[in-house]
C-alpha cells in the first residue's frame, strides 16, 4: 500500500466517524431549536459562541492546524444554526400595534426567522401566549425618557407568563405625513402617549394639537387612511415604508439616546444557570411597619444588587401595592438561596418573573 493509499485510508475512517458525530452534533441542535422555541429564545447566542470556539480550540495541540480548527468550528456553528432557523419557521411572535410599530422592528430583529403576530393591545398579545395561539410575545416594559409601560407591568404580576429576555432597541421618532403636506400645513399630530411624551419639546415649539393614538404604527396607518396633509404622525421610518407616508422631519423626541427596552414573555422559565446574572421578580409585602424596607436590606445584605424598583396599586384594595424590582446577581447561588428565603419571610406573595445573562441591544 502506498503513502497516498494509507493516508486515504485514514480519511476515509475519520470521515465515516466524523459523520456519525455530526449526525449526533445536529440531533442535539435540533434539541436546543426545541429548547429556545418552547423558552421565546433567539437562536443567536454570541457569547456561547465565543466560549465555544475558545474552548474547544485549546484542544488542538498542533499550532499549525489550530487556527484551520477555528474555521471548522464556525462552520459547523453556522451549519447548526441553519437548521435551527429552519426549525424554528414555525415559530410565532405576538406583540402589540400593526406592522411598522416599534414592537414589530424589534420581533424581527430578535427572531428573524419566526412569524411575528399583529395584536391590537398589549393584553391581547400576552393572552395569545397564555393560550397557546404564540409562543412567545415582545412587549416593551420601560421607556429611558417616558418611564414605566404600567400596563406591562400588571400584565407580568397578575398573569402567568416569565420574562426570558430584555432587549434594548433605540428609538427614532419622525414626523410622518400625506404627499403634499409640510410642516406649516401641519396642525394636529397623532400618536402613542409615549411617543407624543418623547416628543412634547418639538410638539410645543411648532403648537401642534395631540391625538393620542394606541401605538405609532397604527397613528401612520390612521394618517394615510385619512389623506389628509394637516395631520401627521409620529412614528418609525418602517412604518412610513409600510403605509406610504413621507418623513417631514426625522429624530424629532427629545432625547438623543431614546431607548424601549422590551421583554420577551414565554410559558415557561429559562432553566437555572450559573451564567444568569440579573434577576426580576414581583413581591407584596406584609401590612406591617417596615416590611418593605426589611425586604431591600435583605436584597443588599447577600451581596445583590438592586438597580430598579418600582411600586404598582395591586387595584385589589386600596392603597395596597405590588413591586417590581430587577437585580444584580446570581440568585440560584447558595447566597441567592438564602435571600430568597429570608425575603419570602417578610413578602405575603413573591415571584421570580425571570432571571437572563444580560441585556442585550440590537
Amino acid at each position: 500500500m502506498t503513502e497516498l493509499e494509507k493516508a486515504r485510508k485514514i480519511i476515509n475512517e475519520t470521515d465515516k466517524q466524523m459523520a456519525k458525530l455530526f449526525e449526533k452534533r445536529m440531533d442535539a441542535a435540533k434539541m436546543v431549536a426545541n429548547y429556545k422555541k418552547e423558552h421565546g429564545l433567539p437562536i443567536d447566542d454570541f457569547a456561547r459562541e465565543e466560549e465555544l470556539i475558545k474552548r474547544n480550540t485549546a484542544l488542538v495541540e498542533s499550532e499549525e492546524y489550530r487556527s484551520y480548527y477555528v474555521n471548522f468550528l464556525k462552520d459547523t456553528i453556522g451549519l447548526s444554526k441553519k437548521l435551527q432557523h429552519r426549525l424554528l419557521d414555525g415559530m410565532r411572535v405576538a406583540y402589540s400595534g400593526v406592522e411598522g410599530a416599534f414592537a414589530n422592528i424589534a420581533a424581527e430583529r430578535i427572531f428573524p426567522d419566526a412569524t411575528a403576530v399583529a395584536c391590537k393591545d398589549f393584553k391581547s398579545a400576552y393572552d395569545s401566549v397564555v393560550n397557546g395561539e404564540c409562543d412567545c410575545c415582545l412587549l416593551p416594559i420601560e421607556n429611558s425618557f417616558n418611564g414605566d409601560v404600567g400596563q406591562v407591568l400588571d400584565l407580568a404580576f397578575f398573569g402567568s407568563l416569565y420574562i426570558t429576555g430584555i432587549y434594548e432597541i433605540e428609538v427614532v421618532q419622525n414626523l410622518l405625513a400625506n404627499e403634499g403636506a409640510t410642516i406649516e400645513s401641519i396642525k394636529q399630530v397623532i400618536s402613542h402617549p409615549q411617543a407624543l411624551g418623547q416628543c412634547a419639546e418639538y410638539i410645543n415649539m411648532h403648537g401642534f394639537e395631540t391625538i393620542e393614538s394606541v401605538n405609532t404604527a397604527v397613528a401612520v396607518r390612521q394618517v394615510s387612511k385619512s389623506g389628509r396633509t394637516d395631520i401627521a404622525a409620529i412614528g418609525s421610518n418602517e412604518a412610513a415604508k409600510k403605509f406610504g407616508l413621507k418623513k417631514l422631519e426625522g429624530h424629532i423626541n427629545q432625547s438623543g439616546s431614546n431607548t424601549t427596552r422590551f421583554a420577551v414573555f414565554s410559558r415557561t422559565n429559562r432553566s437555572k444557570t450559573n451564567k444568569d446574572k440579573h434577576f426580576i421578580m414581583l413581591f407584596t409585602v406584609k401590612n406591617a411597619a417596615g416590611s418593605l424596607g426589611k425586604a431591600i436590606s435583605v436584597i443588599g445584605e447577600f451581596g445583590f444588587n438592586l438597580k430598579a424598583l418600582k411600586s404598582r396599586p395591586t387595584k385589589e384594595l386600596i392603597w395596597d401595592y405590588y413591586f417590581y424590582a430587577e437585580g444584580e446577581g446570581d440568585i440560584y447561588s447558595d447566597y441567592g438561596k438564602l435571600m430568597l428565603k429570608q425575603l419570602k419571610k417578610c413578602c405575603s406573595n413573591f415571584k421570580i418573573l425571570g432571571t437572563f445573562e444580560k441585556e442585550i441591544h440590537i
